[in-house]
C-alpha cells in the first residue's frame, strides 16, 4: 500500500498525482485537504487549518505548525491514524515538510517530491535528509547543481509531468489573421495580473489575447487554448510549465514571487537551456514586442527534454520499485 499526500494550494500537486497514480501498480490512498477528485482512488479528506498563526515555524525549525490550531491537530491525527491502521509501505509527499516528518517519525519511509529553489533551510533539510528518495519533476539534464551529494544520490529525475503528455504536438501558424497570445496563470499565487494583461494587450497591436479560465474568450478546454495560441505567457510553476512543454509552444515565463525562490530558479533553468524566454518579474509594457519576437524564434522541439512523454509512467515505476524495496527490506529477519 502506498499513501500519497497532496498539498491543497494550487492545482499542480493534484494534477501530478492523478497522472502518476494512473500508472501505479500498488494500491494507493490519497490524503489531502482538497475535496476528493473524480478519480477511482480511496481519498481521505483532511481538515484545513483554523485561523491561528502563533509561532507557525516552531522557531524556524518547520514551515507551518501554528500553536493550538485545531485544523493542524486534526489533520496530523488523521494521517497518523491512517498510518497506524493501514501500515503503508511508503508515503509519497507532494508537498509538506511536516507530513513527511510525521510519516518518518512513525517509521514509514517517504518519497518526497522535490522543488527547485533554495531548500537549505532547516525544515527542508530535515525532510530531504530523512526521505527514502526524492522525486524530481524535471529531467536529469536540468539537475539542481548545488544539492548535497547525498540528495543527488537518492534523486530520481522523472521529467516534468503533464496531464497532456503524449498528445500530438501542436503545429503553429495554422491560421490567418492576428497572432495569438495566451496568458496561462495558476491558482496557487496572487492570481492573473489582469491590469498587466490589459497593458500587455495595449502594447502589442496585431496580437489577440486570451486568458485561460477568464470569460468570455479564455474559458474552455486548456489544451485547446494551448493549441490556439502562437505564444504562451505563463508563470514559472511546475504544473503550468509542464503543460506548455506538452503542447510544445513558444513561451515567455515570468517568475512569480514564491517562498524559497522556486519559480525564479525554474525560470532561470529554462532560460539557460533556451527553452523559453525567462524573466524574474513582469516586464515593462514597452518590452513586450521584443519578448514575443524572441519567443517565436525558439526551437519548441526542445520542450521534450524538459517533459518526456513518459514522465508520469517513469515516476510511477520508480515509486512502485521503492515500495517493493522497502517492503522486502522490512520482511528480512533481523540478525
Amino acid at each position: 500500500m502506498i499513501g500519497y499526500y497532496v498539498h491543497h494550494q494550487g492545482r499542480g500537486h493534484l494534477q501530478r498525482m492523478r497522472c502518476i497514480a494512473a500508472h501505479l501498480e500498488n494500491p494507493v490512498t490519497v490524503l489531502s485537504s482538497l475535496p476528493a477528485a473524480d478519480v477511482d482512488i480511496p481519498w481521505i479528506v483532511l481538515p484545513m487549518d483554523d485561523t491561528s498563526a502563533i509561532d507557525p515555524t516552531a522557531n524556524g525549525t518547520l514551515h507551518w505548525v501554528p500553536l493550538h490550531d485545531n485544523g493542524l491537530r486534526e489533520r496530523m491525527a488523521m494521517v497518523a491514524a491512517w498510518i497506524s491502521t493501514t501500515k503503508p509501505d511508503l508515503v509519497v509527499v507532494d508537498v509538506s515538510v511536516e507530513v513527511a516528518m510525521l510519516c518518518r517519525l512513525m517509521g514509514v519511509p517517504t518519497v518526497v517530491v522535490a522543488m527547485r529553489g533554495d531548500r537549505f533551510d532547516p525544515a527542508h533539510r530535515s525532510a530531504y535528509d530523512a526521505a527514502y528518495a526524492l522525486l524530481a519533476p524535471w529531467a536529469a539534464e536540468f539537475a539542481v547543481q548545488d544539492w548535497p551529494a547525498e540528495w543527488v544520490a537518492k534523486t530520481f529525475h522523472a521529467g516534468a509531468i503533464s496531464r497532456f503528455a503524449g498528445r500530438p504536438p501542436v503545429r503553429g501558424g495554422q491560421h490567418s489573421g492576428s497572432r495569438r497570445g495566451l496568458v496561462l496563470w495558476g491558482s496557487g499565487g496572487n492570481g492573473v495580473p489582469m491590469d498587466r494583461v490589459v497593458a500587455l494587450a495595449g502594447a502589442t497591436p496585431g496580437w489577440e489575447w486570451r486568458v485561460a479560465g477568464k470569460a468570455p474568450r479564455g474559458t474552455g478546454d486548456v489544451w485547446e487554448l494551448l493549441r490556439w495560441a502562437n505564444v504562451i505567457v505563463t508563470h514559472g510553476g511546475q504544473g503550468a510549465i509542464a503543460e506548455v512543454a506538452a503542447a510544445a509552444r513558444p513561451a515567455v515565463v515570468i517568475a512569480e514571487e514564491r517562498p524559497h525562490g522556486e519559480q525564479t530558479a525554474t525560470a532561470a533553468a529554462l532560460g539557460a537551456a533556451d527553452l523559453a524566454v525567462s524573466l524574474p518579474a513582469w516586464p515593462e509594457s514597452s518590452q513586450w514586442p521584443d519578448l514575443l519576437a524572441r519567443a517565436t524564434r525558439l526551437d519548441v522541439a526542445g520542450w521534450a527534454r524538459w517533459a518526456p512523454a513518459d514522465a508520469a509512467r517513469r515516476a510511477a515505476d520508480f515509486i512502485d520499485a521503492a515500495a517493493s524495496e522497502v517492503r522486502s527490506a522490512t520482511e528480512q529477519p533481523v540478525a
